[in-house]
């Protein structure tokens, strides 16, 4: 799995979380559960909301997610890397580059995040996870005829998205 974010003590007096970047750690640790995991799925089994919080969300996206998040959701989305690339606004060689470092960029984490937060949203609204794909792969008539995953691509974009799955799930279709 995943790394999550569940933070190391500190070996200061003082309890803060250690920052470890510069020996090549993010002051994380494996906890059976990632961000994209949780996104989708919510707090279960091994995953806790505690975990999550926005603060430690942030300090984690600052850091960058572990290459393992971006093949979680390529898996959770069921779609081709081929075609999650471009929606990620990753290359090929960016890949290659993120692979051997282990870790996405910042820009690229978020872009993740907002993926599987999206994902999730579909999830809950539409009550299964083959459901939501095939809702976000299709093109819908709330965006005009565009393809909710390709909406995506902006923030401004994934907003509308969400806007929608909102009106879908209190049952608002305008």
């Amino acid at each position: 799995m995943s790394d999550t974010l569940t933070e190391q003590p500190s070996k200061k007096s003082s309890g803060a979380a250690v920052d470890h970047r510069k020996s090549g750690q993010c002051g994380i640790k494996r906890a059976g559960g990632g961000v994209v995991s949780y996104c989708v799925h919510g707090a279960t089994g091994k995953i806790r909301a505690s975990d999550f919080t926005p603060s430690k969300l942030i300090e984690v996206l600052r850091f960058g997610l572990p290459v393992q998040e971006l093949h979680d959701l390529q898996a959770s989305l069921g779609v081709p890397m081929e075609k999650l690339f471009p929606l990620l606004g990753i290359s090929k060689a960016t890949l290659h580059r993120r692979k051997a470092a282990g870790r996405l960029g910042q820009a690229e984490s978020d872009r993740v995040v907002r993926f599987a937060k999206l994902l999730g949203k579909a999830v809950k609204v539409f009550a299964g996870l083959e459901d939501a794909k095939q809702w976000l792969n299709s093109p819908q008539f709330g965006l005009g005829g565009a393809v909710p995953l390709d909406y995506s691509k902006t923030e401004i974009g994934a907003r509308e998205v969400e806007n929608l799955l909102g009106r879908i799930e209190y049952g608002v279709y305008s």
